[in-house]
């Protein structure tokens, strides 16, 4: 087997990505079209994957061929339609999860805290309760869909959310509020590592940041939709005796439960699972579509055929991937990446509206920095992805945060409200890098079964970190938060050394295994490829990505 290493995907030539591959008349420059040059084109790694995908009862075997040939004109054109079909409801239902998790933030400008007989303390520990559930539910959801299919757990819970998140509109004391936050965690928590997995079924790891970043602009949009209809809805007060933050919980509810309908019908469970009653009997892609579909994912990585859609992970899978101490460092990133701007987002409101700007005013005030964050957030994936770099790219994110909490802190409390708005709007219109992260997380896991679990440890992590941002901005500092900002300045500093240290040590693990298979004769390496035990990132002719 070749021992050269594949200098975009950073791993071995010939096995885990072949996008980089010599190019025939039928592939273009960027990678798209079937090449001559791919991992299957020797016979005897492609006997020994069709007896893998054969044991494994991969859903889409019948359709993988070593030598189909197909041009980059149909991939373009089918990528298309899979962004179409597949990325587009997937952003929907995203959207659907983080109304919400932000009308909370929406609902607490509206008078609802004293109205429960609670402070921001209590409040606080409301979102703790909250991450905590959706902490501990993010494994065992991922588990659960990966037995059932995410076709049939996602539509489930987001059911099941809309429902207890309309409810919060009875809400009448601080236990209540205890309760549901518990609850909609345990219904929540799974989305997110569920739906990706999910779509690495039909994306090959190059495209799946691209992708994810226009999957989190979901989180902006809601931000912006979110507030002005907060900004409208809130001035329902009185009508029916409730008030504005009831309406706001009950017709958000609403249009969650009609979009967790749709998602039973809308959610196939595979490229080549597309047919039923809604869907048509013919399904949304030919089968030449669904061949060009698994065999451009296969060549791309042949682990994404080693398991059945359908399949449980066992015990022993899951104690392998859970104890892969090479994949710590990512959940590491995830833990401390995302608690410098969270206080600042969660309270964005709740401030403008203690320096004195009205409930309308405040909701509306929010928009700016999510439009910006949405900019951003898709620039910095793209500049990612041409640049062919995670690491430091990522890093961008605390940079650009690191002076605009510098001079929140340093600001003299006699200082404009409007100066104080501007700075938060600049701190929260930074480069989101989560996209980034969840598909270096993906491409590092290197296997169906270890990518399902790695998705969740990685959520978890980030939830972790969530709830200590969730505890920083404490009632006695408010209005202007002074002292959690020092902690934030702090942290941030901290997490731009982190991305660099991640970095270094990727690139010394991936010398090491260099070392060693370059060691090996040819004969040995193909032995090895062929009859190794090891699985996922463990396999001694896979590259990190960094």
């Amino acid at each position: 087997m070749p021992s050269s290493t594949d200098e975009k995907h950073g791993v071995p030539a010939g096995y885990v990505s072949n996008s980089d591959s010599v190019q025939t008349s039928n592939a273009d420059s960027d990678g798209y079209g079937s090449t001559e040059d791919h991992i299957f084109k020797d016979p005897a790694v492609a006997s020994h994957w069709i007896s893998v995908y054969e044991a494994a009862t991969y859903e889409n075997r019948h359709r993988f061929d070593p030598e189909f040939q197909w041009t980059a004109a149909e991939e373009k054109k089918l990528l298309r339609k899979i962004d179409f079909r597949i990325m587009t409801w997937a952003w929907i239902m995203f959207c659907a999860l983080d109304i919400h998790r932000k009308n909370i933030n929406r609902a607490i400008t509206d008078n609802m805290l004293p109205e429960l007989g609670m402070n921001t303390n209590d409040f606080n520990y409301g979102q703790t309760i909250f991450l905590a559930s959706f902490l501990a539910a993010e494994l065992p959801s991922g588990l659960v869909s990966k037995k059932l299919g995410a076709d049939v757990w996602i539509p489930f819970l987001m059911v099941a959310w809309s429902i207890v998140a309309g409810s919060q509109a009875f809400l009448s004391n601080r236990a209540g509020f205890y309760a549901i936050k518990a609850l909609l965690g345990l219904l929540m928590g799974g989305f997110i590592p569920d739906i990706v997995l999910w779509l690495t079924y039909f994306y090959k790891s190059n495209e799946l940041p691209i992708r994810l970043s226009w999957f989190w602009t979901a989180l902006s949009t809601v931000n912006i939709v979110g507030s002005l209809l907060a900004a409208g809805i809130l001035q329902m007060r009185g009508i029916g005796g409730w008030s504005g933050w009831q309406w706001l919980f009950i017709l958000e509810g609403i249009i969650t439960l009609i979009i967790g309908l749709f998602s039973w019908v809308l959610m196939p469970p595979g490229p080549c699972q597309t047919r039923n009653w809604f869907r048509g009997k013919n399904g949304w892609f030919t089968e030449r579509e669904e061949a060009i579909m698994v065999n451009r994912l296969l060549r791309d990585d042949p682990s994404k055929g080693d398991m059945n859609n359908r399949k449980a992970v066992g015990i022993s899978q899951l104690f392998a991937a859970v104890s892969d101490w090479e994949m710590w460092p990512l959940y590491f990133i995830g833990l401390v990446a995302y608690i410098p701007p969270a206080p600042p987002n969660t309270y964005l409101s709740y401030i403008l509206r203690q320096l004195g700007f009205s409930t309308f005013q405040a909701n509306l005030m929010a928009i700016p920095s999510q439009f910006l964050f949405a900019v951003n957030l898709l620039l910095v994936t793209w500049v990612s992805n041409k640049a062919n770099e995670r690491a430091i790219i990522s890093s961008l994110s605390n940079i650009w945060m690191l002076p605009w909490l510098i001079a929140l802190v340093c600001l003299p409390a006699s200082t404009s409200p409007w100066v104080r708005y501007a700075l938060l709007t600049g701190l929260l219109s930074y480069p989101y890098c989560h996209a980034i992260l969840v598909g270096w997380n993906a491409k590092n896991s290197n296997a169906v079964r270890t990518r399902a679990i790695s998705a969740a440890l990685y959520n978890m992590t980030v939830q972790s970190g969530n709830i200590i941002a969730s505890n920083i901005y404490r009632d006695d500092d408010q209005p202007l938060y002074n002292r959690g900002n020092r902690v934030l300045v702090a942290i941030t500093a901290f997490n731009i050394v982190v991305f660099y240290a991640v970095k270094a040590f990727y690139i010394w693990r991936n010398r090491l295994r260099e070392r060693k298979w370059n060691a090996l004769t040819p004969q040995e390496q193909q032995d090895y490829v062929l009859n190794t035990k090891d699985e996922g990132p463990k396999r001694l002719d896979f590259r990190f990505a960094h």
